[in-house]
């Protein structure tokens, strides 16, 4: 009973802190569709039909999210069949998620030519990021240490849930060999009315058999 309160916990904990990835997701795909829609205006307004270049940073921004919600549903899933594969592989996805995002921050962070390592963008949304990061840094930081806690948390609460392990069903085994023994002296006591009442009948075949023998004898 006491584990079964434990993997219930840990279950509710785990979605719970997956859930707040999948919001950021669902954040980074409204803002990508807005960025989309934005650029897509501009470009209508401006009457550019000759080919312009692929917007990289919204697509990959769009990307990013549709990833971050796709890894919440599979996390929910793990975490309510406590499925051992399902939680290696969750695991190991949010741990690959998290080298790439410590390596993209440590590449702005101590490379001052950090720009030149992404390819120019043609809607120019890539600037318009840059500001609002700079304007609402402290927003932004706390945002992003959010996420990155709650994928730590992730990782562990799987760990945990993967030890645990997923619910026997050792209750019901033992409740249906409790049931068997119960009955089978039900079973024994129909064998034994069944002789008794066997015995009676021989009985009298048999006083009726030695009657007719004597019956003869006599005549």
């Amino acid at each position: 009973m006491a584990g079964r309160m434990v993997r219930s916990c840990v279950q509710t904990a785990l979605k719970a802190a997956n859930s707040v990835v999948g919001l950021a997701g669902m954040a980074v795909i409204l803002y990508a569709l807005w960025m989309l829609r934005a650029w897509y205006r501009e470009v209508a307004d401006h009457h550019l039909h000759q080919r312009l270049p692929v917007p990289w940073f919204i697509y990959a921004f769009l990307g990013l999210g549709i990833f971050l919600c796709l890894l919440t549903c599979s996390g929910h899933i793990a975490a309510e069949t406590a499925n051992g594969h399902c939680l290696s592989c969750y695991m190991i996805i949010v741990f690959v998620l998290i080298i790439l995002e410590g390596t993209i921050t440590m590449d702005v962070c101590l490379n001052s030519n950090w720009e030149e390592d992404f390819p120019p963008d043609p809607s120019g949304k890539f600037e318009d990021f840059k500001d609002f990061v700079k304007s609402n840094f402290e927003i932004c930081e706390w945002v992003g240490l959010s996420v990155v806690a709650a994928q730590v948390l992730s990782i562990i609460l799987g760990m945990v849930l993967r030890t645990l392990g997923p619910e026997r069903e050792t209750d019901y085994d033992s409740d249906d060999d409790t049931i068997v023994p119960a009955r089978l002296p039900l079973l024994r006591n129909q064998a034994q009315h069944g002789l008794d009442y066997a015995e009676p009948n021989t009985s009298r075949r048999s006083d009726s058999w030695k009657l007719r023998i004597l019956d003869k004898v006599n005549n």
